[in-house]
C-alpha cells in the first residue's frame, strides 16, 4: 500500500518513457564509469553520477520487468587500460551498491535479514568503515612474498602494477604468519598535505597539475616508469581479501585487525555497529570529522560483520549482497554557461552538453555538465512537470551546479537575476547538426533522434568508435581520432566494421601508404596492421556488444552469447524470430496471446535478464537488409570463438535451463538463483519447452501444471538441495 501511494503522488510515466530513460542512464553511466576508472579522467561529478545511479535505481525499483539487461547496476568499474599487461583476478573485484538516505540503509538492513531469514530484532553485526576516494588494488602474496598487483579494471581483468605497487611503503614485500595464498585489497590513496606539495613540484616543473588527490594517485600508480611513481607520495589502506587458501578469521572486524599484524595500515576509524541507528550515528560522526582527516572519503562502507554470513549472502552480477556504501552529500558551486553543445551519439540521440566557465568544486576544476534532453532545457520533467520553478538554462545564465567527487556536475539551479538582458531561450535543433537530417521526437520519447541512420557521419563515426572501443574489439592504435581520420579519407576509407580488416590489402594497393602520412610511420603502420589481424579472432559475447544493438550492453551480450552458443544460432533464432507474430506486435497483453506461437521470439525474451526491449533490438537490426549486409561483410572476416564460461568444473548442470515456481522453505529465491548460475545453470522468468529442470516449492502454480503437461523434469527443494550440493 505504501508503495503504491508513493507512486500516486506524482504522475506516472509510461513503460515506455521508463525504457527510454533507462537506455539514456545506461549509456551515461557507461561513460562515466570508463572515464573515471579506464582514462583517470573523469568527465561527471560524483554528484552527477550518484545521481544518474539513484535515478536507475529508483526506476529499477518501481519497474522491475523493465530493468536492462545492461544495467548499471550489473557492471563492475571498466576495462583495463592499455600499457600494462593483463591479469586476470582469481576472484572478481566487486563494487559496492550505493545507499544516499536514511530510508537506503533502512532498506539494506532490510534486505539482508530477509535473506538470512532473520527476524527484524535478532542480533546483526555491522562493520562501519570511511570509504576511501582512491584507487582499488589487489596485492597476492604466495607463501608470504608478494608476487602481483592488479588494479580492479573491469572487476575481471585488471592492470599488472606490481613494479609501481612494490614502491609504496604501506605495502609490505613479504608477510609473517600469512596463509599460504593471500589477495588482501584495499585503496591506494594521496592525503591533503602530500597532494599540494605534489602539485607545486608539478608548477615548479612545468608539468601539468592534477585535478584531486584521487587523480594523483591513480595516474601516479600506473606509470610505466616505476621512478616516476617512487616520487609520488602514494599511501594505502587494507580493508578487504580476495582468494585466500586457508581462513584466517571469523569476522571482518578481526580480518581486518589481523592485515595490521601482517604490517598492514588499517583506518582506524573502522567500528561495530549492532542497528541501524548505530550505523546512521557513526555516519553522521566520520562526516563530522571529514575536513580534518587529511585524506579524501566521499562516504561511509556498511558490512555484515559475521564471515558466515557473507558467504551465504553472496553477490549479485556486480555487488556483494553484505555490503553498501553510504555517499555523502553533493557539493555546489556557481558558474557560467557559455554555451550548449549538441552531439549526435551513435544511435541518433541529439543530447546538449553545457559548456562552462571552468570553476573548482571541492578541489575539482569542472567545465562541462549533461544537459539530459530539450525537456531538461526548458524547465520540465518527462511529464511535462516543472523542474527548478520552470525556469529554462540559456547560455549566458549564471547556473548552480552540483558534485561529491570528480566528474561532470549537474545543473540544479538558475539565477534569473543575473540573466544578460538580451538572453534568448535556447532553440533546440530539429534537424541533425552533423548531416542536417530531420530530428525527430517520437510520442513518449525523451531523446529526439537522427532519422538518417544509414548515412549520418556522426552516427557511423559513433558506431565504428564503439566498435574498437576496449569493451568491445579493442583494438591498439584505433582510437576514436583515427577513425574520424580513416572515416574521411577518400584512400583508405573506413565506414563500415568490415573496412576495418581490409585496411592492410587497401594500403598495400594504394601509392599514398599510410605509414607516409602525418602522424604514421613505418612501426606505427606496422603495430596497427599487427593488432587489426590480432582481433580478427574474437568471443561471441565481444562481437555482439562491439554491434551496438539498442539495449544490449556488455552483460545482456554475455548473456546471448551462453545461451546461443553460436553466431549462426543467433542468426537463426533472431531471424526466424522477425517472422513470428509477436514480433509485429507492440501491445503487451496482445503480444503475450502470440507467445505459444512464437518459439523463437519466446526463446529471446525468456533468458532472465532480457525481454523485449532485447529482442527488438536484435530483430530491428537483423530486419534491415542494409545492416544486415554490413553485418554479414564483417563476419566474413572474422573467427568467432565461443564465451568462456566461468563454472563449477564438470558441473552436471551447466547450460541446462531451470525454473524455480512456488515458494521456498529453506532457502531464499534469491539464493537459489545464486547457486543455479553459479553451477552453470540458465535461470528462466518464462516458460517454454527449452526448459529442463522445474524447482517446485510450497503452493507452485501453473508453471508446475504447465511442466507436468508438458514432461518436463520436476523436483522439489529437497532434491534441489541435494543436487547442488553433489554438484558443488
Amino acid at each position: 500500500m505504501e508503495d503504491t501511494q508513493k507512486r500516486n503522488d506524482v504522475s506516472e510515466p509510461s513503460e515506455e518513457e521508463v525504457r527510454k530513460q533507462l537506455v539514456e542512464l545506461a549509456t551515461q553511466i557507461r561513460a562515466a564509469n570508463i572515464a573515471y576508472y579506464t582514462n583517470d579522467d573523469p568527465q561527471i561529478s560524483d554528484a552527477a553520477y550518484d545521481a544518474l545511479v539513484k535515478k536507475n535505481k529508483k526506476l529499477e525499483a518501481a519497474f522491475p520487468h523493465l530493468i536492462r539487461a545492461d544495467s548499471p547496476s550489473h557492471q563492475i568499474g571498466a576495462t583495463a587500460a592499455t600499457g600494462f599487461s593483463k591479469i586476470t583476478h582469481s576472484s572478481r573485484m566487486l563494487s559496492l551498491d550505493n545507499a544516499f538516505d536514511k530510508e537506503d540503509v533502512e532498506g539494506f538492513d532490510t534486505s539482508i535479514r530477509k535473506f538470512l531469514g532473520l527476524e527484524q530484532d535478532a542480533k546483526l553485526d555491522y562493520t562501519v568503515e570511511p570509504k576511501i576516494d582512491g584507487l582499488s588494488l589487489s596485492l597476492r602474496y604466495v607463501d608470504g612474498v608478494l608476487v602481483q598487483a592488479a588494479t580492479r579494471g573491469d572487476g575481471t581483468v585488471g592492470e599488472n602494477v606490481l613494479a609501481n605497487a612494490r614502491i609504496v611503503s604501506d605495502i609490505p614485500d613479504r608477510l609473517i604468519d600469512a596463509p599460504q595464498v593471500l589477495e588482501v585489497r584495499g585503496e591506494v590513496y594521496i592525503t591533503h598535505e602530500d597532494f599540494a606539495e605534489l602539485n607545486e613540484r608539478q608548477q615548479r616543473a612545468g608539468a601539468k597539475t592534477f585535478a584531486n588527490p584521487r587523480n594523483a594517485a591513480a595516474g601516479s600508480l600506473r606509470q610505466l616508469d616505476p621512478e616516476v611513481t617512487r616520487s609520488r607520495p602514494l599511501r594505502f589502506f587494507a580493508y578487504s581479501w580476495g582468494e585466500v587458501s586457508r581462513g584466517f578469521a571469523r569476522t571482518q572486524f578481526d580480518a581486518i585487525a589481523t592485515f595490521q599484524s601482517m604490517g598492514f595500515k588499517i583506518n582506524k576509524l573502522t567500528q561495530l555497529a549492532q542497528s541501524v541507528s548505530q550505523l546512521l550515528a557513526q555516519y553522521e560522526q566520520i562526516e563530522g570529522q571529514r575536513a580534518s582527516l587529511g585524506y579524501d572519503i566521499d562516504g561511509v562502507v556498511y558490512k555484515v560483520n559475521d564471515l558466515n554470513f557473507q558467504q551465504r549472502l553472496g553477490a549479485r552480477s556486480t555487488t556483494p549482497r553484505w555490503a553498501i556504501a553510504h555517499k555523502f552529500s553533493a557539493e555546489r558551486a556557481w558558474t557560467r554557461l557559455e554555451a550548449i553543445d549538441i552531439q549526435v551519439g551513435r544511435t541518433g540521440a541529439l543530447s546538449p552538453v553545457a559548456r562552462l566557465t571552468p570553476v573548482t568544486v571541492g578541489g575539482v576544476v569542472v567545465s562541462n555538465a549533461t544537459l539530459h534532453n530539450e525537456d531538461y532545457i526548458i524547465g520540465q520533467d518527462s511529464q511535462s512537470q516543472s523542474i527548478r520553478d520552470g525556469k529554462d538554462i540559456r547560455p549566458g545564465d549564471w547556473v548552480q551546479i552540483y558534485r561529491a567527487g570528480d566528474v561532470i556536475p549537474k545543473i540544479s539551479d538558475v539565477d534569473i537575476s543575473k540573466r544578460p538582458p538580451d538572453s534568448r531561450p535556447f532553440t533546440f535543433p530539429t534537424s541533425c547538426p552533423a548531416c542536417g537530417g530531420a530530428a525527430i521526437r517520437k510520442e513518449n520519447d525523451a531523446v529526439r533522434r537522427c532519422t538518417n541512420a544509414m548515412s549520418c557521419p556522426a552516427q557511423a563515426v559513433e558506431k565504428l568508435k564503439h566498435f574498437v572501443s576496449r569493451g568491445a574489439f579493442d583494438i591498439a592504435g584505433l582510437g576514436g581520432k583515427q577513425i574520424e581520420m580513416f572515416y574521411n579519407d577518400p584512400t583508405l576509407p573506413v565506414h563500415e566494421p568490415a573496412d576495418i580488416f581490409l585496411l592492410q590489402s587497401r594500403d598495400q594497393e594504394n601509392q599514398s601508404k599510410l605509414a607516409d602520412r602525418d602522424g604514421w610511420g613505418e612501426t606505427s603502420a606496422r603495430n596497427l596492421f599487427a593488432a587489426i589481424a590480432a582481433s580478427r579472432k574474437v568471443t561471441l559475447d565481444r562481437l555482439i556488444f562491439a554491434l551496438g544493438f539498442r539495449n544490449v550492453g556488455e552483460v545482456a551480450a554475455a548473456d546471448l552469447a551462453r545461451h546461443f552458443g553460436s553466431w549462426e544460432r543467433l542468426v537463426e533464432t533472431v531471424t526466424t524470430a522477425a517472422r513470428e507474430p509477436a514480433a509485429s506486435v507492440r501491445a503487451e497483453k496482445q503480444r503475450k496471446d502470440f507467445l505459444n506461437e512464437s518459439p523463437n521470439w519466446l526463446e529471446i525474451t525468456s533468458i532472465d535478464g532480457l525481454g523485449d526491449a532485447v529482442a527488438d533490438a536484435l530483430i530491428n537490426r537483423f530486419s534491415d537488409r542494409f545492416e544486415r549486409k554490413a553485418m554479414d561483410n564483417l563476419i566474413g572476416q572474422l573467427e568467432i570463438l565461443p564465451i568462456a564460461r566461468l563454472i563449477v568444473a564438470d558441473s552436471q548442470l551447466a547450460g541446462r535451463m531451470i525454473v524455480f515456481t512456488g515458494s521456498l522453505q529453506k532457502m531464499t529465491r534469491a539464493e537459489a538463483k545464486a547457486s543455479a548460475e553459479r553451477l552453470g545453470a540458465k535461470v528462466s522468468s518464462g516458460f517454454s519447452k527449452k526448459i529442463d529442470i522445474v524447482v517446485a516449492g510450497e503452493a507452485a502454480g501453473s508453471k508446475l501444471k504447465k511442466a507436468q503437461e508438458m514432461g518436463i523434469t520436476i523436483i522439489d527443494e529437497d532434491q534441489w538441495l541435494e543436487l547442488i550440493r553433489s554438484d558443488s
